[in-house]
This record gives structure tokens, sequence and C-alpha cells, in this order.
């Protein structure tokens, strides 16, 4: 069994910060990537950020400069530095997690539960 859980979310001004963390636990062999998807009212899910285990990245437009997402392979983790937050960055961030098991078997999803970003003043 392989879990990811998120934690971090909250209510934030207009132009505040938000850091969010997710760790992915269970018979994990290694993370090939992971990443932070969000999805506002009546939207659909999008890609925040994503990151591989080498360490590249990969932004959404709308995000980018603004936003940075690390990893730490060694406990599969990943988090999200979120500054200069807009209300229009408001939604669910879900943690997506890309998980080989120690049996070899190869998860390319594993979603948390998500954790809600709220920016309003």
């Amino acid at each position: 069994q392989v879990q990811v859980v998120e934690s971090g979310g909250g209510l934030v001004q207009p132009g505040g910060s938000l850091r969010l963390s997710c760790i992915a636990s269970g018979s994990i062999f290694m993370a090939n990537a992971m990443g932070w998807y969000r999805q506002a009212p009546g939207k659909e899910r999008e890609l925040v950020a994503i990151i591989s285990r080498r360490g590249d990245t990969k932004y959404t437009d709308s995000v980018k400069g603004r936003f940075t997402i690390s990893g730490d392979n060694a406990n599969n983790t990943v988090t999200l530095q979120m500054n200069s937050l807009k209300p229009e960055d408001t939604g669910v961030y879900y943690c997506n997690a890309d998980i080989t098991t120690l049996s070899g078997l190869r998860y390319r999803e594993v979603w948390g539960q998500g954790t809600l970003v709220t920016v309003s003043s």
C-alpha cells in the first residue's frame, strides 16, 4: 500500500505566502516524480508544479516566479512554497506521486486527499 498525505493549507491574504508539504509512505522503493495539482471551484483540476526524481521541474505559467517546488528523495517528500499569492490561486491543492513499490509495481498516480488554500482579504 502506498499513500500520500498533504499538509499546510489555510487562509492567507493576497500577497501572502503559504508552504504546502506532502509525504508519500508505504512500501516505497522510490518516488519517480511528485507534483501538485489544484482545483478551483467550478473548474477542472490542473497541474501546478511537478518535480522529477532527478530534480527537473515544470510549472504552470500562472505560478512561474511565485511558486517553488522542491523534493527530498530520501524521505519521499515534496514541498510547494507559494509566494505573492493571488485570489485566483484559491482551490484545493492535491499532491500526486509516481511511485515504484518494493515489489516492483509502479503506480503513476497516487493522490492525496487535498488541502484547501484560500486567498482572500
